[in-house]
């Protein structure tokens, strides 16, 4: 049975970072968090722009870049680490990090696009070590099961392939898909999975209604599969990423970059990281390499 839709809205673009724009689904006003989820934001940064040196506490970051370059580096070393078209970071906050996620100015000054999720961390890891690492573009596998359909499967399984990844502590299946006009799709999820579809670009009709790009869709849980469909007469592809995570069922309380289960929790995570203690050690007077933005022709030096 096919799941139906339970919410939909079309997501506005907002101001995030330093002079980055981004559209934000979940943790806006319309979603403020769908358990395991906690944010997905679709940037679209101005080489100028970016996110300098912040703090997290307590949750995971799953990113995924469509275009462009983005370089990383967190106070847990002095490496600088860059992310291409088509590959994915995850990172796990857990009790502290500092870092910074910057742009690579190109010649060519394009915007960098991709995606940011959050997802929840169980209570008993929110006080783990942090640690993050790449998924290259190389080791994400593409399926093609007919002439309409590419599904990237950044973890998951989907038309018979597999390629399943610790993108975090709470299961999760993340996948890119690209449907021509024409052309539909089937994507088996989870039992207590929640599920939803962020659309990048083009329409996509699921249960008799169209919507168009920058929409979100959220699943009801009375299905184990999701489908649909891009309209005959559509004038491009669909391109949507299709995210389904096992439900953790605990309290979320969010202030800012810090999620905990309680407010309690909550005004200990701002004391910690300004008196830089209980994780935040490393991050008395740190300042990261690119938090002044980051040049095409300074990418060997930094690496």
């Amino acid at each position: 049975m096919s799941r139906s839709v339970l919410k939909s809205f079309y997501c506005n673009e907002v101001s995030e970072g330093v002079g980055a724009k981004v559209r934000r689904s979940i943790g806006s006003m319309q979603m403020r968090n769908f358990k395991p989820f906690l944010l997905l934001d679709h940037f679209n940064v101005d080489p100028s722009a970016g996110f300098p040196d912040h703090p997290h506490r307590g949750q995971e970051t799953i990113t995924y870049m469509t275009k462009g370059q983005f370089a990383h580096q967190d106070f847990t070393s002095d490496k600088v680490g860059i992310l291409n078209a088509g590959d994915c970071q995850i990172m796990r906050a857990g009790r502290g990090i500092m870092h910074a996620e910057m742009p690579v100015q190109g010649k060519s000054g394009e915007n960098i696009v991709g995606m940011q999720l959050w997802v929840d961390l169980p209570k008993h890891l929110k006080h783990s070590e942090p640690e993050y690492r790449d998924l290259r573009a190389s080791e994400i596998p593409t399926v093609t099961p007919n002439d309409k359909v590419t599904v990237k499967i950044i973890s998951g399984k989907a038309y018979g392939v597999e390629n399943f990844q610790d993108l975090s502590y709470s299961p999760v299946d993340y996948y890119y898909y690209t449907v021509q006009p024409g052309g539909s799709f089937e994507q088996s999820v989870g039992e207590n999975y929640n599920s939803f579809i962020y659309l990048l670009d083009g329409s996509l009709e699921i249960n008799n209604k169209t919507y168009d790009k920058f929409n979100a869709l959220f699943f009801d849980l009375n299905g184990n599969k999701i489908t649909g469909s891009v309209p005959e007469d559509a004038t491009s592809p669909a391109e949507f990423v299709l995210v389904a995570g096992q439900i953790l069922d605990q309290p979320i309380v969010q202030h800012g970059p810090f999620v905990e289960t309680s407010k309690d929790l909550i005004y200990k995570a701002f004391m910690d990281y300004q008196t830089a203690s209980n994780g935040f050690e490393r991050g008395k007077d740190w300042r990261s390499k690119i938090a002044d933005g980051v040049k095409e022709d300074d990418l060997a030096k930094l690496k």
